[in-house]
């Protein structure tokens, strides 16, 4: 399946001195044959037409057909696979309720597992502009992409800024398109086992040829219905996944649901447990001994003496509750206690059946055209005018699951008698709507919304063209100008804060309830009972406090370059090849949130301020490449060297260099090497993300629980704030975000090391190679964003507390409920570092009246180390989950006649976080080898093709693992190197006219 330059072609044979394909920036320029004019390419990674050889640097190439026969249905499946991606975690549509840039729906790619904005993505040889929705826009869709005229990707994981400018960091990828003549129909589908989540894809591709005129197109329709949480086994039922102490089986350590006799359900993610909960009722403090206890809850429950340091009685007694009709004696009749106070809250209601329709893997529905061409002109050293127009349309949606907590006021006609004079909160906590500000709350219901809608409708369009030519002397020119637009429009619906805040303000009316102000068709909300609990509303009362919330998100890039190469003079081994170019790039971007979102009106929903600012950049870059020796002394000694000089509007200038070599001292046997330095301008959105304020669980607060056992520095900060021992934070911790730019936000740079080599020996006679790469990235002074866990922990951790500079991003207030606030933004301050080795290894010989072949891709990762603070203790986190030490891809195939047959299996390394998250052994933190096996066949006839198998032939499902530590969907780790589809059939069908 997969090919490496200069070591072996795309359908496993091994051409020793000549690369897989004319690669790069000027593939257009082919002969009908597709030679290229000059018997000169130019390879991914370097702006020279050179001779064919091999290069520095290794580039992997992946061809259409191995990438519709391993059952990649789109461009975006085969760039997010395991043999690109080296078993680092990707967003997909897996991670449409998580807060990602470019927004929900949005898929996009980071090599060797850096991030996508380290990732530089072309489309034949030029940048691809971001797009997306939502302020954090700042890497390219790969849903832009087309696919049924895509001939090969082309993987460089090494450093390229000298070459290519800011973003390629960690590596670049470029596909690269193919010549179409005629008509070509092509439809494929994937349908898994499931019968749920099925791929359609249609499209027609046509291109003509005359003399001096040539163009090629294609229209395609992709659609992927929704795969949800209901339609699969592992994650209709997130638990805690526990052992018994000793190391029981797993789950025999679950808290059991006394109403169901197994392990408790929660709902997905980290928050289940003592957090997220419906159908529960929050009051004030209870004595155990006045309440009715549910089944489940301890013996003695609210009895605990204040000797154990756990501060006053009333933080040991019930304040959380269940409806229960039978429940007829005690202080609150009709209820039973589920928790409350330091105990666990693990036994209340937790997952609501409508969780289940949520997304798992979220729908999509694109719309994509490409088109390209060129006219010779036959003047102007036989110039070229060439075009390439991109068109595509997103609309992605996904179906969510959320809680209502319903806050009623004290004196509140919505209230039974027994509640009505009760103190829940002292005072209504922030973001928390009540009917009279400032009013106490006597209870709070925890209910179930149910589902909710997330969609998006994303058009992305990019036009670009230019002259290219010869000059005298052999050297060429290419002129260029492109501009990219962006625009989307994201919808979801919230609940309004002053909706719900109004309806909650009641009179009586009728012998029922009316608004107290009835402005706007308000409609009072239902009073507080079992069904209320239980989340049976009112369905003209969800339609009034409901409405559909709509922003709008503009990005634009336009691209001014200019390059000239050609020879120099000639050395013993050939000409000194040079590329002397400029480059100009301008961005904007206007992300502006629905008012209500500006106005903090979402209710449990974070606000979003106005996302607006520009930049320019302009550059000048050269390029050597000096070919020392070739069949003298020893087969061959080439130097390659670059530098790029950049100047951004927004920050100042920066210069970049890159220089490497390769040696080959027989001509089976090319040693290789680069080392260079490249950095990365801050994004738009990270210089000028417009102030967003969220929410998280009070939970999440240091001083929350705080007695005599919490950590001594801890305790003793906590109360340097005022918290008192026995604090039980009530209000969530607000969290504000802003961008970098008025901090004095600043690139990051990093230094790339690449060392390897290819043995092709001459006695397999081209039929096999080996070759292995060593890779180390640094990057220093990195722009992170701060999670307010970390700025929480580094602040009341510290011994010095308020003198740390990182406490000035903490507030709290100075009395009950102690409201906490963090303020997070862009800075320049992690440091990185990556090493690994990439090994591969391939073999193809004449098998009886066919052809057999073994390719095999490894990646070693030795080091993974991300400081986020200086004061970060050094941890690697390889070989702990989503992070494996190997990942390997592995294909055989045989080939007879018209026929080709091939099985191909993806590994993920085992993963153990047992240590570093010092859990005990009633935890499930260890992962096992991990594999997913294809099967297909493929027939091709002159004008006829087709493909079908299918993918994860074993229908492996995702490891699991304890809750606690880690995103989970269902029990599985939030990983993209793990398939949560299943068991999947498909089929590709081409014609041709």
């Amino acid at each position: 399946m997969l090919a490496q330059a200069g070591s072996t072609t795309s359908d496993g044979q091994v051409a020793p001195d000549q690369p897989t394909a004319p690669t790069g920036d000027v593939t257009e320029r082919l002969n009908s044959d597709g030679s290229n004019r000059n018997d000169e390419i130019v390879v991914t990674g370097s702006r020279i037409k050179r001779r064919p050889g091999a290069i520095a640097d290794s580039v992997l190439v992946i061809g259409r057909d191995e990438a519709t026969q391993a059952g990649f249905s789109t461009t975006t499946d085969l760039l997010q696979s395991t043999a690109i991606t080296n078993g680092t975690s990707q967003i997909n549509n897996a991670y449409g309720g998580y807060v990602t840039n470019g927004g929900p729906g949005a898929n996009t790619l980071s090599l060797r597992g850096v991030g996508a904005s380290r990732t530089l993505l072309l489309l034949n040889g030029r940048r691809l502009a971001p797009s997306g929705s939502r302020g954090a826009v700042g890497s390219a869709d790969l849903n832009s992409l087309p696919s049924s005229v895509v001939d090969r990707v082309e993987v460089l994981n090494s450093g390229a800024s000298s070459i290519y400018g800011s973003d390629a960091v960690a590596g670049v990828v470029n596909i690269v398109t193919r010549t179409v003549e005629g008509i070509e129909l092509n439809g494929e589908v994937n349908v898994p086992e499931v019968g749920a989540g099925v791929q359609r894809r249609v499209a027609l591709a046509f291109g003509h040829k005359a003399d001096n005129f040539r163009f090629t197109g294609a229209l395609e329709y992709y659609k992927r219905d929704d795969l949800t949480f209901g339609d699969r086994g592992f994650t209709q039922c997130q638990t805690q996944y526990r052992n018994t102490a000793g190391g029981g089986a797993p789950g025999s350590g679950d808290l059991i649901d006394p109403l169901t006799g197994v392990s408790k359900c929660y709902p997905t993610g980290n928050t289940g447990e003592n957090g997220v909960t419906i159908n529960t009722l929050g009051t004030r403090a209870f004595a155990g001994n006045t309440v009715f206890l549910a089944p489940g809850v301890p013996a003695g429950y609210g009895t605990l003496p204040t000797s154990a340091g756990f501060g006053t009685i009333a933080q040991q007694v019930c304040n959380r509750f269940r409806p229960n009709a039978s429940v007829t004696t005690g202080a609150l009749p009709g209820y039973e206690c589920v928790g409350g106070g330091l105990l666990g809250l693990n036994i209340r209601d937790t997952n609501p059946s409508t969780l289940l329709n949520q997304s798992l893997i979220s729908p999509t529905e694109n719309f994509n055209g490409f088109l390209t061409g060129a006219y010779e002109l036959n003047r102007l050293g036989d110039a070229e005018l060439y075009a390439e127009l991109l068109v595509n349309r997103r609309k992605s949606s996904q179906l969510g699951q959320r809680q209502l907590s319903i806050d009623y006021n004290q004196g509140s006609l919505l209230l039974p008698d027994n509640l009505r004079n009760n103190t829940f909160l002292a005072y209504s906590a922030a973001g928390t709507p009540t009917g009279i500000p400032g009013t106490p709350v006597a209870a709070r219901a925890f209910t179930n919304y149910g589902n909710y809608d997330n969609r998006q409708t994303v058009d992305f369009v990019k036009i670009g063209g230019g002259l290219r030519g010869n000059l005298p002397a052999s050297w060429s020119y290419d002129l260029y100008v492109s501009r990219s637009w962006s625009d989307s429009e994201y919808t979801t619906d919230l609940v309004l804060t002053n909706r719900l805040a109004q309806s909650l303000d009641v009179v009586a009316s009728g012998g029922g309830f009316a608004c107290r102000n009835p402005i706007g068709g308000c409609v009072a909300a239902p009073a507080l009972n079992a069904a209320t609990i239980g989340g049976a509303f009112p369905r003209s009362w969800i339609d009034y406090i409901t409405a559909p919330v709509t922003g709008t998100t503009k990005f634009r890039e336009t691209v001014y370059s200019a390059n000239v190469t050609g020879p120099l003079f000639k050395l013993p081994g050939g000409s000194v090849q040079a590329a002397i170019g400029f480059e100009q790039r301008e961005q904007s971007i206007d992300d502006t949130p629905a008012e209500d979102s500006q106005n903090n009106n979402l209710y449990s929903f974070t606000s979003s301020s106005i996302t607006r600012g520009k930049d320019r950049v302009r550059e000048v870059y050269g390029e050597l490449e000096a070919p020392i020796l070739h069949e003298q002394f020893i087969y061959d000694l080439t130097l390659t060297g670059s530098a790029r000089y950049t100047d951004y509007r927004s920050y100042g200038s920066n210069t970049t260099w890159k220089f490497g070599g390769t040696l080959a001292p027989v001509r089976w046997l090319t040693l290789r090497g680069t080392y260079g330095s490249s950095f990365r301008a801050p994004q738009l959105f990270e210089q000028f993300l417009g102030a967003t304020t969220g929410f998280q669980a009070s939970t999440t607060d240091p001083c929350n629980n705080l007695s005599a056992n919490t950590a001594a520095i801890r305790r003793t900060n906590c109360l340097a704030d005022g918290i008192p021992l026995g604090f039980v934070a009530t209000s969530g911790v607000t969290v504000n975000q802003r961008g970098g730019a008025d901090s004095g936000l600043s690139s990051e740079t990093s230094t790339n090391l690449n060392l390897g080599g290819v043995f092709e020996p001459r006695f397999a006679n081209g039929s096999f190679s080996f070759s292995a790469d060593y890779f180390r990235l640094k990057i220093k002074d990195g722009v992170s964003q701060l999670s307010f866990a970390t700025v929480l922990s580094q602040c009341y951790d510290s011994v010095e507390f308020r003198q740390n500079s990182v406490c000035n991003l903490v507030q709290r207030s100075v009395a009950a409920p102690y409201q906490l606030s963090v303020t997070t933004g862009y800075v320049n301050i992690s440091n990185y570092k990556l090493t690994g080795i990439d090994y591969t290894a391939r073999f193809a010989h004449d098998v009886g009246p066919g052809r057999f072949r073994l390719n095999a891709q490894v990646t070693q990762f030795f080091d993974r180390i991300n400081l986020n603070l200086p004061t970060d203790p050094s941890v690697n986190l390889i070989g702990l989950i989503a992070n494996p030490k190997f990942s390997g891809v592995f294909d055989a195939g045989y080939t007879y006649d018209r026929w080709n047959v091939r099985y191909g299996v993806e590994w993920t390394d085992a993963t153990d976080s047992t240590d570093y998250l010092e859990a005990d052994d009633t935890y499930n933190f260890k992962t096992k080898d991990y594999f997913i096996h294809t099967l297909s066949m493929n027939y091709r006839a002159d004008n006829f093709g087709l493909t079908f198998g299918v993918r994860n032939l074993l229908d492996k499902d995702p490891p699991q693992i304890s809750s606690g530590a880690y995103n989970r969907v269902g029990n599985a780790p939030l990983y993209s190197g793990y398939d949560y589809v299943g068991r999947t059939f498909f089929a590709s069908v081409t014609t041709k006219f």
